[in-house]
């Protein structure tokens, strides 16, 4: 015999007037009950990143999702793992995650491409801030305006005056990358329980965590909640202590414009945001030219880049703008903006086959947050946008246990 919570009484009682079985009456036996070893909700890179590192372990592995594929911010990005740009911390866990994208790259078949980073300069504060980091790091590579041209697979606008090839990026399709994770895990013995909800924890014991999801009951040792922006949903009181938001940002696709660019291109506004630029002596310079000649550019909290999907079409953004609900609607002065520079950059016009609104989670405390709200139960949430770039890391080692908390549960 089972003894029911009042709460999980409850639940199977709505269960069983969806199944057409008297309330009152239905039993365990009338919902799905799984068990495991860890259950990720999010399937994401960063709860793709537990699932793989929990599995490696040698541990039972279920991951369910609200969706029936990945439809959040791992789809919605460039698709660049940009180690060069962090630093201290951040480059640690970067140049961790470079590793396992190169692993997944051999083991599960995705097209990982190497060296696949440059800045495109258009003004020599720009260049003082390249040659700062070049000096300090090798994976920066000093080249002139004719190399960056070769870079843009020919393209290119007046303004070039040189850049950098960045060696320790890598890039992946994120439109690809992510679900073909997921599907190299599920042929690996990881099991998905798409299109499912996940609502909530009871403690089922000593060293077991019962979670209610959409579609029935799960029974794991360890529960990883991986939902990014979304965190609120389910654990309020510990985003509004952590000070989670969501960032919300503009991005575009264009049509194929008929050259091939391999890496990703940064810009000038690339070099404010990346730490490991924007904190050398040069880039003061280089924001208070901005500041005078382009404040659009900064009111909008641009990061101006693009890299090139296996089809041609060019990714294109992006804006920044942050609020605990961000409104769907997309400003088109901001997304004007964005693929004017851009097309100064290429030399070229461009035109937009497809734009949308990408959302990730944000935070003043810092780049990430884990914390644990109940006894087995685990949040990881990048709070910056280097999901791609730290995700897989970052779960491994939250996994393994090698994390200190960076938010308590509140009390």
């Amino acid at each position: 015999m089972f003894t029911l919570f009042n709460d999980e009484k409850t639940y199977i009682d709505k269960w069983a007037h969806r199944l057409r079985v008297s309330p009152g009456r239905a039993t365990l036996r009338s919902v799905r009950i799984q068990e495991c070893d860890v259950l990720v909700v999010g399937a994401g890179v960063v709860g793709l990143g537990h699932a793989s590192a929990a599995l490696d372990a040698g541990r039972s592995v279920i991951v369910i999702d609200r969706d029936e594929r990945p439809v959040g911010a791992s789809i919605r990005n460039f698709g660049h793992v940009c180690a060069t740009g962090q630093s201290g911390e951040l480059r640690e866990l970067a140049l961790g995650a470079r590793e396992r994208w190169l692993s997944a790259a051999s083991r599960a078949g995705l097209d990982v491409r190497r060296d696949a980073g440059a800045v495109a300069a258009r003004s020599h504060d720009e260049i003082d801030v390249l040659e700062e980091v070049a000096a300090a790091r090798d994976s920066v590579e000093l080249i002139d305006a004719a190399a960056v041209r070769a870079e843009l697979g020919g393209a290119g606008g007046a303004a070039l005056v040189g850049g950098a090839r960045l060696t320790d990026d890598l890039r992946v399709d994120p439109r690809t990358a992510v679900p073909r994770l997921a599907d190299w895990l599920g042929a690996r013995g990881v099991e998905f329980s798409w299109r499912t909800s996940f609502l909530g924890v009871d403690d089922a014991g000593p060293g077991r965590v019962r979670v209610r999801t959409s579609r029935g009951i799960v029974t794991a040792a360890e529960v990883y909640v991986c939902v990014g922006h979304d965190l609120d949903r389910h654990f309020p009181d510990l985003a509004d202590e952590a000070g989670v938001v969501r960032c919300s940002l503009q991005m575009m696709l264009t049509d194929d414009p008929g050259f091939r660019v391999a890496p990703a291109v940064l810009t000038a506004t690339s070099l404010l945001r990346y730490a490991a630029f924007a904190e050398t002596g040069a880039a003061a310079a280089l924001r208070t030219r901005l500041t005078g000649e382009r404040p659009d550019l900064l009111a909008a909290d641009t990061n101006i880049m693009l890299t090139q999907r296996p089809d041609g079409g060019l990714l294109v953004g992006d804006s920044h703008t942050s609020d605990k609900t961000v409104d769907p609607f997309l400003d088109e002065g901001v997304s004007r903006l964005i693929l004017t520079d851009v097309e100064d950059v290429l030399g070229t016009s461009l035109t937009v086959r497809q734009r949308w609104q990408g959302v990730y989670a944000s935070r003043p405390g810092g780049p990430y947050l884990v914390g644990s709200p109940a006894p087995g139960v685990h949040v990881c949430a990048v709070t910056t946008g280097v999901g791609m770039t730290i995700g897989l890391e970052l779960a491994a080692r939250h996994v393994a246990g090698e994390l200190v908390a960076t938010v308590d549960s509140p009390t």
